[in-house]
C-alpha cells in the first residue's frame, strides 16, 4: 500500500515541498461538480460527491485542504484501470462479476481507497473457488473485513479445501483459519409461551444443534419463557438469534416481546416490540437490519414490512409488499433479499427488495401448472425455488433454479423427497445445504444443476414445524456446554 500515490496534473509529486495549503472543499463546492481521475492511461470522469460519500480516500483528500482538492484532474499512480472501473461500476449499482485478475485488482483498490461498497461486493462474491484468492489477496493488502469473512468461509468448508489449503497458503494464514471455529446447524421446535411451573413442557424448548462428530444433538439453551416460536418470526443476523412475535392460546392471542440470543455471552435479552403486532410472519436479517415481512394480526394478512436498526434499536417502517401474505418463502444471497409470492393462475412472483430506493422490485415470474414456490434457498448467484408435485403432492417436491446473471431459469431434474417439510427447512452453508426433520438430517452438495445427497445424520427429536439456522460457537461456549 505504501507504493500508492495520487498525483495532481501539475504537481509532479504528491508530497512535494511546492504544495500549497486551501481550505478544504465545502459540500456546495461538490455539488454537480466532476472530477477527471487518470489511472495509467485510462482517464475516468465521476461525480465528486459519489466518491467522497463512498470512499474514505477521496473524503480525507477533500478535507485536508491540499491543492488536489480543488482541481478538475488528479492522477492515481500504481493502481489498475479495470480495478478503478469496477469501483465505478459497483458504486453505481451494478454488481459485476469477476475473474480471477478483476479480483486482485479490486481488492488493491478497495483498500488503497476504502472503498466499502466494494469490498461489501467482494464479501459477497466469495465461494468455494475464489475464497482462497480472496483470502491471501485481503491479507497481502489489508482489506480486514475481507480477509475476516474470507477466513470464515473456508472454515465453514474446510473438510473439502484443507488439502488446497496447505497446498497454498502460508503457514500463518492457516493457522489463523484453524483457530476458527466452523458454524453448526441449529434447530429449535415450535413453542408457546410457558409458565415458571410448567415444567413438562419447560423441559423441551431448548435451541440445540447437531455435534457432527459425534452425531447427536446437543442443547445449546432454553428458550425463554415469554417467549413464543409459533408462528413467530426467527432468523440469525451477526451470529446472533432473533425471536420477533408468534402467538400463544388457542385463540391465537400475539406475542408482544421480541428476544435476542447472544451467542457470545449465551444469554437472552428483549429487544422492542413491533410497531404493528405480527404472526406468521417472515423475518430476515441483512446489513444489521431486521425485516419483519407480512403476516396476521387478528386474523388479517398485512402486507406491511418493518425493519428494525440493530445500531439504532426501533422499528420502522418499509415499503409494503405488492399483496397482503404470511410465511413468505423467503432468501437471501450475495447481500441481496428475495421473497416469493403467489398470484391466481399457478404464477409465483419473485421480488428483490432494493433498500436504497424502499422498493419490492419484480425479478422474475415462474408459471407452472398446479404448482406454486413454497421454499426458496439462495446460492452463488442461483435462486432455488421448492415447489409441490402436481396435485398438492408436498411428498414428492419439484425444483427450479433462477441464475440471476443470465436472467434464465432451469428445471433441476427428478423429485426431491420432502417428508415431514423435510426440505422447507434448508439452509446453506457453503456449498452444502442441510435439511431436516425427525427422522433424519439430509445434506445435499449444491452445484448449478443439481442437489445430490451426501450425508444422513441423526434427526431432531421434536414434533411441528422446526427452525433452522447457523451459529457460530466460540470454543470457550463449545467446552462449557
Amino acid at each position: 500500500m505504501s507504493g500508492h500515490s495520487s498525483e495532481s496534473e501539475d504537481s509532479g509529486n504528491c508530497g512535494g515541498k511546492d504544495r500549497e495549503m486551501y481550505k478544504p472543499c465545502s459540500p456546495s463546492d461538490l455539488l454537480s461538480a466532476k472530477l477527471t481521475i487518470v489511472v495509467g492511461d485510462t482517464l475516468f470522469s465521476e461525480e465528486k460527491m459519489l466518491l467522497v460519500q463512498s470512499s474514505d480516500y477521496f473524503q480525507a483528500m477533500y478535507r485536508s485542504g491540499m491543492k488536489e482538492c480543488h482541481q478538475d484532474k488528479i492522477h492515481l499512480q500504481c493502481l489498475g484501470a479495470r480495478g478503478f472501473l469496477i469501483v465505478l461500476a459497483v458504486l453505481h449499482s451494478e454488481i459485476p462479476s469477476l475473474d480471477e485478475d478483476d479480483i486482485v485488482e479490486a481488492i488493491e483498490c478497495a483498500a488503497f481507497l476504502q472503498v466499502t461498497p466494494l469490498t461489501k461486493h467482494l464479501i459477497n462474491l466469495i465461494d468455494a473457488e475464489n475464497c482462497l484468492l480472496m483470502y491471501h489477496t485481503a491479507a497481502i493488502f489489508g482489506l480486514m473485513d475481507l480477509y475476516h469473512a474470507a477466513a470464515l468461509f473456508i472454515r465453514d468448508m474446510y473438510g473439502e479445501l484443507e488439502a488446497e489449503v496447505h497446498k497454498t497458503l502460508p503457514s500463518e494464514l492457516i493457522s489463523h483459519i484453524e483457530s476458527l471455529t466452523p458454524s453448526v446447524f441449529v434447530a429449535v421446535g415450535t413453542h408457546v409461551t410457558c409458565g415458571v411451573d410448567e415444567s413438562v413442557h419447560n423441559a423441551s424448548r431448548t435451541v440445540c444443534y447437531l455435534d457432527e462428530t459425534r452425531n447427536n444433538w446437543k442443547v445449546l439453551t432454553d428458550l425463554p419463557l415469554e417467549a413464543s416460536t409459533s408462528m413467530a418470526g426467527v432468523t440469525v443476523l451477526d451470529n446472533k438469534l432473533y425471536i420477533i412475535g408468534g402467538v400463544h392460546g388457542v385463540h391465537k392471542q400475539v406475542v408482544e416481546s421480541c428476544f435476542c440470543y447472544c451467542v457470545e455471552n449465551n444469554s437472552w435479552t428483549r429487544i422492542p416490540s413491533l410497531a404493528q403486532l405480527r404472526y406468521n410472519l417472515t423475518l430476515m436479517g441483512v446489513d444489521d437490519c431486521l425485516y419483519a415481512i407480512g403476516g396476521e394480526y387478528e386474523r388479517t394478512v398485512m402486507s406491511s414490512v418493518e425493519i428494525y436498526n440493530i445500531k439504532m434499536g426501533r422499528w420502522t417502517f418499509a415499503a409494503h409488499l405488492p399483496r397482503p401474505a404470511t410465511g413468505v418463502a423467503c432468501t437471501k444471497t450475495m447481500g441481496r433479499m428475495f421473497v416469493c409470492l403467489w398470484r391466481p393462475m399457478e404464477t409465483t412472483e419473485i421480488y428483490e427488495y432494493i433498500s436504497i430506493k424502499d422498493k419490492w422490485q419484480l425479478v422474475t415470474t415462474l408459471i407452472r401448472n398446479q404448482s406454486y414456490g413454497h421454499c426458496m434457498v439462495g446460492h452463488r448467484d442461483n435462486l432455488y425455488i421448492i415447489r409441490n408435485g402436481p396435485s398438492d403432492d408436498f411428498l414428492r417436491c419439484l425444483m427450479d433454479c433462477y441464475d440471476l446473471t443470465s436472467g434464465q431459469w432451469s428445471s433441476l431434474p427428478g423429485h426431491f423427497a420432502n417428508s415431514k417439510g423435510l426440505l422447507f427447512t434448508a439452509v446453506v452453508r457453503g456449498d452444502s445445504v442441510f435439511t431436516l426433520n425427525r427422522n433424519m438430517t439430509l445434506e445435499y452438495i449444491v452445484d448449478r444443476k443439481s442437489w445430490k445427497s451426501r450425508r444422513q445424520m441423526k434427526g431432531f427429536p421434536r414434533s411441528g414445524s422446526l427452525w433452522t439456522f447457523l451459529l457460530r460457537l466460540s470454543d470457550a461456549h463449545m467446552l462449557q456446554l
